[in-house]
């Protein structure tokens, strides 16, 4: 029986190439996402066995994506497919409760048994950042600890992506003061007091992209 999955990427050209790949390999690619919020809708819809998620990806990133499936349909194994390399970034996915961890930039096959190993029921992370997990763990880095909820984490997202407090607050369907006062809490917990500075925090945290 082929491995059914599910895609999400913002990029079309990206998800186009991936799909050819995949197919070729013997799966089936259920439905295409170019965000979060979509990945999830079509993830309850179709019930994939893996979904390959971005990282960066507009109004809910992967990571949170990721968060999501974990909680809400456990049975799902998340894949991430992504440019980030960084230490950071590998961690948070794990964190998340991402089994598979696949750079863009690695040979396509790859992906193929990266793919074949989360089914399995094994974890699959790319050699590179396999390695550069291994020096983070023997010099000591701790893990990132992230304080904010899961709508703070989303909240965040959107103000990096430069929308209005209405904005956010039509997108998420909540009132203009509850989005203030979402606002407020996650600044003060972060300890900071411009946007600027929260949008670099956002960058480094994975929640959107530079």
């Amino acid at each position: 029986m082929p491995i059914h999955l599910l895609l999400a990427d913002d990029h079309l050209l990206v998800r186009q190439g991936v799909c050819v790949l995949l197919e070729q390999a013997g799966m089936v690619v259920l439905g295409e996402a170019a965000d979060g919020l979509e990945a999830l809708r079509l993830a309850h819809t179709h019930q994939p066995d893996v979904a390959i998620l971005d990282i960066a990806m507009p109004h809910l990133n992967g990571l949170e994506t990721a968060r999501r499936l974990r909680e809400t349909q456990p049975q799902i194994k998340s894949l991430m497919l992504t440019m980030h390399m960084d230490e950071p970034y590998v961690f948070a996915a794990l964190q998340a409760g991402v089994v598979g961890y696949v750079v863009k930039t690695q040979a396509a096959a790859d992906l193929v048994q990266a793919i074949h190993t989360v089914v399995q029921g094994a974890i699959y992370v790319s050699p590179w950042v396999t390695t550069a997990m291994v020096q983070a763990w023997l010099h000591g880095t701790p893990l990132p600890r992230d304080p904010l909820t899961s709508r703070e984490r989303e909240i965040v997202q959107r103000i990096a992506e430069g929308q209005t407090t209405k904005e956010i607050a039509a997108g998420l369907g909540l009132s203009v003061k509850t989005v203030e006062s979402h606002r407020i809490n996650l600044m003060r917990k972060l300890d900071i007091h411009a946007t600027a500075t929260l949008v670099r925090y956002a960058i480094r945290r994975g929640l959107t992209a530079a």
